[in-house]
């Protein structure tokens, strides 16, 4: 079954929150799975007489990450990072997907492919990932009580090809 539920606006209000948070209970209890997903962006409407740079996209603060998805390499500010298989699909996998949160349950599913396994295997691989990634802007941001999500100023690249 397939539920959606248009929210609207940056902040999720504490009503939308309760309800979420309580269809996601109904449904964990069945053994099956919520995924949130952020609608489609709307095209932004610049007036004619706004300055270029205004409309321009603003790019993070921080230290920018490479992905280079056909070597599977990782480079943070020129330096490859030694990076396992799990570490790395989890951050391609938070990359692709900015400003989304997931629960350790639906982590699993999506990076390594099974529900299984216990969900503080996830907190161990995005502890490691930080570290490897340095502590001085954490890219995994944990969001209490529900999982993680790429942070807000992670500066990360996507490249399909080298």
């Amino acid at each position: 079954m397939t539920l959606a539920i248009p929210l609207t606006g940056d902040a999720v209000s504490p009503q939308a929150h309760r309800l979420l948070a309580a269809v996601r209970e109904l449904v964990e209890l069945s053994k099956g799975t919520v995924t949130v997903e952020q609608a489609p962006p709307v095209a932004d409407q610049v007036p004619a007489d706004a300055d270029a740079d205004a409309a321009a996209e603003v790019v993070p603060d921080g230290p920018e990450v490479r992905l280079h998805t056909s070597s599977r390499q990782a480079v943070l500010d020129g330096v490859a990072l030694p990076l396992t298989r799990l570490e790395f699909d989890l951050l391609q996998f938070l990359a692709e997907r900015p400003r989304r949160v997931f629960t350790r349950g639906q982590l699993l599913a999506a990076v390594w492919g099974y529900e299984r396994a216990g969900e503080r295997t996830v907190d161990v691989h995005v502890r490691r990932l930080r570290l490897k990634l340095g502590g001085s802007v954490p890219l995994v941001t944990t969001v209490y009580g529900v999982g993680y999500r790429l942070a807000d100023d992670a500066n990360i690249l996507i490249l399909p090809h080298d």
